[in-house]
């Protein structure tokens, strides 16, 4: 149900257009639609496109190597004489190199190489004369004929590793969904019996979701469900254990923390911050008793996989729904129907302030400093 996103469409087909061609690289958070911008490229482009899901496949160079050239449509020459030896990590990347500037369709024509998730190729730098793997695979892309399209779902990270990159690349950065374009969504749900109603229940969304493409479609599809025209209640809904926006939210929390160091306490800072935001560094180390300094350093790992966001010096989320999310499962037991209404209520007045408080659960008792302070969970092993 989600709407098309013709300018981002545009400016990367301009991109690749371009003599010589831009390598766009489409940064955006979990569920923003990365992917969905690749197939809806691969449509446009027709055949000489080839998609690729380096993160599926970025294991080691060899099992990657077996696993592009086993699937693709194209193929490229053979490497020159006495290169044929794939045993090696360092050879298979070579050949991956060698397959991703040469290949050809069956008819002779250039590629377009799809590749998802592509700072994936990071994983091969562990592995025994590829230290610079990816500063290869970029030089790679830049001498080949053959076009690219690359997306990555951490913003912070790939602005550091592509500083140094080549002027070619090109960051397009996907926007949240506009109002007007939830509202033109929502008409293929059939979501509100009049204009009036629908355009309503779409700024309701919207705000809800922060304009989040995948949240937006599991909410909607679930207040559709609901057939009651009530987002908060299915907001509720969507966030108790299993339900899917709410194991959205889990495989994007995880799935940021494996990418970071110190797993154990970047979860009690995002615990701290869920309770209240924003804090300054001062704070947080306060509330987790720890250093300013280790504090600084944990902030700074969460910032890279961009799960925080800092201004002027204090630290709240990036994801405002995660933030919910948090809140609610950060605990030892897994939140009630209660506390899922109550939570989805206050977070709906806090992203819609018109809303009467009379719509809201009686508010929970708040905890005491001194409480949080007592709470042997936070005495967690400093680890890098």
């Amino acid at each position: 149900m989600l709407a098309e996103r013709p300018a981002v469409e545009r400016r990367i087909l301009a991109a690749l257009e371009a003599t010589p061609p831009r390598l766009p690289v489409i940064v955006g958070g979990c569920g923003s639609g990365r992917t969905t911008v690749l197939h809806r490229l691969a449509e446009l482009l027709g055949s000489e496109t080839e998609y690729i899901d380096v993160e599926r496949i970025a294991t080691t160079p060899e099992g990657c190597l077996s696993s592009v050239t086993q699937t693709a449509g194209c193929q490229a020459p053979e490497m020159r004489a006495g290169s044929d030896d794939t045993g090696s990590a360092r050879a298979a990347f070579d050949h991956i190199c060698h397959f991703l500037e040469h290949a050809r369709t069956p008819s002779g024509a250039s590629v377009t190489f799809l590749l998802d998730e592509a700072l994936e190729v990071r994983t091969f730098e562990s592995f025994p004369g590829l230290r610079g793997a990816l500063r290869e695979f970029w030089q790679t892309l830049c001498e080949s004929p053959n076009r690219f399209v690359l997306t990555t779902r951490f913003a912070t990270r790939s602005l550091r590793l592509f500083r140094d990159a080549p002027e070619r690349f090109e960051f397009v950065h996907l926007p949240p969904l506009t109002p007007s374009e939830v509202t033109t969504a929502l008409t293929r749900l059939d979501i509100g019996n009049t204009n009036d109603e629908r355009l309503e229940l779409a700024r309701i969304i919207h705000a809800l979701t922060d304009g989040r493409p995948l949240y937006l479609r599991l909410l909607a599809e679930a207040t559709a469900t609901m057939g009651a025209g009530d987002p908060v209640s299915a907001l509720a809904a969507q966030m108790a254990p299993g339900a899917p926006l709410s194991m959205a939210c889990r495989f994007c929390y995880e799935l940021r923390l494996h990418r970071a160091r110190g797993y154990g306490a970047l979860k009690a800072i995002l615990q701290i911050l869920a309770k209240e935001e924003p804090l300054t560094l001062t704070e947080i180390a306060h509330r987790l008793r720890r250093t300013p300094g280790s504090t600084k350093d944990y902030l700074s790992w969460l910032e890279d996989v961009d799960l925080l966001t800092v201004r002027q010096k204090r630290y709240s989320f990036a994801d405002p729904v995660l933030r919910l999310w948090v809140h609610l499962h950060g605990q030892s037991k897994p939140p009630g129907e209660e506390d899922l209404a109550r939570e989805a209520q206050e977070y709906a007045v806090s992203r819609f302030p018109y809303m009467e408080p009379a719509m809201t659960m009686p508010e929970r008792p708040i905890a005491s400093a001194d409480r949080d302070a007592k709470d042997p969970s936070w005495s967690l092993i400093e680890i890098d």
